[in-house]
């Protein structure tokens, strides 16, 4: 970037320090190319002028030109409003202002020709428009309107008089100076190739637009760049962890055949072989491995993680399995004591609740090299926890873990860094997972274990609600478990905890005949455990709960989930909750109750539930319902802040960009061939910009 575009923004015409401290805090405009990467979230079609003779009820938003004639109060109180009988000689309306009503009052003149713009609403036989944009026709200056930016601002800058015209005008004023310091940032070939614009006339063109066919031209150079960008960076990290850190080889694998003919209880499915193939080639290839193993709830992605540690201890190592609650790393550690002790390699577990006494002699034994796997929570991170030799650490629900937590876990081993398998059990969206984790290779198991069947999902109203108990009631004399879950309201736990317990209360007047157990986020890991075993054990018949069951206990005779205003629970989690049943070979079921009252979001939600049970078909729903933001949880640094692409929306693009950007680095690894000499120049200055959190994985 020029020194020209990294000019503070106070010293643009018309801005000065005190706006510019506004346009720092409000939006994180610094600098004169923040200010032009403030692109317009759309524009205002103010090319044509309609008269109100010709409008009809449902027309978009519309530009008139005529006078007020008079003005008048209705209403009292906070439903006062100021009326404007609006005239264009060829009919009659009203302008109505429910706030500013003082400020319009002595703005604005009556008899005065003005341009209006806005939506207009057909009420009582009359049209009106609400809160108006007014400006004043000026015959001699008055230009076609055009295609007019309309940006994101705050209440605040609108208070302060920083409204869109402002904005416009700034990037108006600035783009008549900037454009001969806009670098190109893309070679003449590719830009030829994928039929791009300039950098310069898509700036242009984005703020303000000559026609619709250029503004979409404008914004396919401009989501294209930013996509390629990122992948570049992160397929040129990928490229330099490969080379720059080397990993242990493993290669013997006596201990895993021993196990895989002897002791594995199933057949692995063809998706985890080829899985383990893929682990198995990263272990002999000399390169540290760092994979995404991606598979839906059940998929059996901890069997591999276990095969893969069994290579890795064979091979004179150690291994960790890190979960995010102390539930799943006792449910981990659990499921894999057993295989454990069939083939003679230590294991132990280690979280917040472990005793001091205990976890001095764990720690001992972890240093000196005779515990051989530990399964813990954010505990193993702890300085204090030091290995002889780690070389496998596999990370469970990634999302919840930030990339500082995972970093210090990757520096327990000073010789080498030792390999990562990283599993989700949500589903990640392609376009989400390239963007995320585009420097890390990608695995997906997405075929379940034989013997399973895929659980049958339906859609109640309360007032079916006799016939889901009678349902109920049937599978349970089968012999059969039941979850019943209740949402957490207002995220509030006062509240939630009513809630439940209500719920345990009606169920209990509804099924006197069987035992009902009770799970919350208020009661203590000790309670909660008794509760979870006694369902396992079937000494409940009905597990009435919060959803801190969404990752808990396996309960492979539990075939029932119903879920309780379904309609409050987001995509994955109803994913996440289905999951905890269809873990046996019985037919499971699935029944989302709701009330007659939904909105239209959640109906999506609910009709994608009951339409299917592939992980990756929801995932990609919510993910254009709620954004990639929201999706992955808690924003971790190394979540990539997109500024005009959408990876729900520009998935093709960002194919497309990734391909490009493999193509390049597998031709010109270093970029030095002249023709990417653009490319490098960009890299360079992005990363004068950035701190180095992406080397992490």
């Amino acid at each position: 970037m020029s020194d020209f575009l990294n000019t503070k923004i106070e010293f643009l015409k018309g801005v000065g320090p005190k706006r510019a401290e506004l346009l720092n805090k409000e939006l994180q405009i610094f600098t004169y190319g923040d200010l032009l990467q403030h692109y317009p979230f759309r524009h205002e079609d103010r090319s044509k002028v309609y008269q109100i003779k010709d409008l009809e009820q449902e027309m978009p938003m519309i530009q008139l030109r005529g006078k007020i004639i008079h003005f008048s109060l209705a209403g009292e109180g906070a439903k006062q409003r100021l009326v404007a009988l609006f005239h264009d000689g060829t009919g009659e309306m009203e302008l109505l202002w429910f706030q500013g009503i003082k400020w319009v009052r002595n703005a604005i003149k009556t008899q005065t020709t003005y341009l209006v713009f806005g939506k207009p609403q057909f009420f009582n036989g009359r049209f009106s428009i609400v809160h108006p944009d007014l400006e004043e026709f000026n015959p001699e200056e008055y230009q076609n309107g055009g295609l007019v930016p309309v940006y994101h601002l705050t209440e605040k800058l609108k208070k302060k008089y920083v409204h869109q015209k402002a904005v416009a005008k700034m990037n108006k004023t600035l783009l008549e100076n900037a454009l001969p310091h806009i670098p190109e940032t893309l070679p003449i070939e590719l830009m030829q190739e994928q039929k791009l614009i300039a950098k310069r006339d898509a700036l242009q063109q984005i703020h303000f637009p000559s026609n619709y066919k250029l503004l979409e031209r404008a914004k396919q150079r401009l989501k294209f760049e930013e996509l390629f960008f990122i992948q570049l960076k992160l397929l040129k990290n990928q490229l330099v962890k490969k080379r720059t850190y080397p990993g242990q080889v493993f290669k013997e694998t006596k201990l895993l055949n021993e196990f895989y003919d002897q002791h594995l209880p199933f057949d692995l499915t063809d998706a985890q072989k080829r899985v383990m193939r893929e682990i198995f080639k990263d272990f002999t290839s000399g390169q540290q491995m760092n994979r995404l193993l991606q598979g839906d709830v059940g998929s059996g992605k901890t069997i591999v993680a276990f095969l893969a540690m069994m290579i890795a201890i064979e091979n004179g190592t150690q291994a960790c399995l890190m979960a995010p609650t102390e539930i799943l790393a006792e449910q981990h550690f659990r499921s894999l004591q057993p295989f454990c002790e069939q083939v003679g390699i230590t294991i132990d577990l280690l979280t917040g609740s472990t005793r001091t006494k205990v976890r001095r002699v764990l720690l001992g034994r972890l240093e000196n090299g005779n515990l051989k796997i530990v399964v813990g929570t954010h505990a193993l991170i702890e300085d204090v926890v030091q290995f002889d030799n780690l070389g496998l650490c596999v990370i469970d629900e990634q999302h919840r873990f930030g990339v500082e937590q995972r970093s210090k876990l990757w520096k327990k081993n000073v010789n080498f860094y030792p390999h990562v398998l990283v599993m989700t059990a949500t589903p990640i969206p392609r376009t989400l997972a390239m963007t995320l984790y585009g420097d890390l290779d990608v695995s997906v198991i997405d075929e379940l274990p034989k013997g399973r069947k895929p659980i049958k999902t339906a859609h109640r109203y309360d007032s079916a609600r006799l016939r889901v108990f009678g349902f109920i009631r049937e599978e349970i004399r089968k012999g059969r478990q039941v979850y019943m879950v209740y949402p957490l309201i207002e995220e509030s736990e006062k509240l939630d905890l009513k809630n439940v317990e209500d719920g345990y209360e009606s169920v209990q007047r509804a099924f006197p005949e069987f035992h009902i157990g009770i799970v919350h986020g208020q009661m203590g890991a000790a309670e909660k455990e008794y509760e979870m075993q006694r369902f396992l054990k079937n000494e409940t018949q009905i597990m009435v709960a919060t959803t801190v069951i969404e990752v808990g206990v396996n309960v492979p005779n539990a075939t029932v989930m119903v879920i309780e205003n379904s309609e409050r629970f987001g995509l994955s989690q109803l994913h996440q909750l289905r999951g905890r049943v269809g873990r046996g070979g019985e037919q499971s079921y699935c029944i989302l109750m709701t009330n007659y009252k939904v909105s239209k979001e959640a109906r999506t939600r609910i009709d994608t539930m009951v339409r299917t049970t592939d992980g990756f078909e929801i995932a990609d729903v919510d993910l254009k319902l709620r954004g990639p933001g929201n999706l992955m949880g808690t924003q971790q640094s190394g979540t990539v802040d997109l500024v005009i692409a959408d990876l729900a929306k520009d998935g093709t693009i960002l194919q497309e960009a990734r391909k490009v950007a493999t193509e390049i680095l597998q031709e010109d690894p270093d970029l030095q061939n002249p023709k990417n000499q653009r490319i490098k120049n960009h890299l360079a200055q992005a990363e004068k910009k950035e701190s180095q959190w992406s080397r992490i994985s």
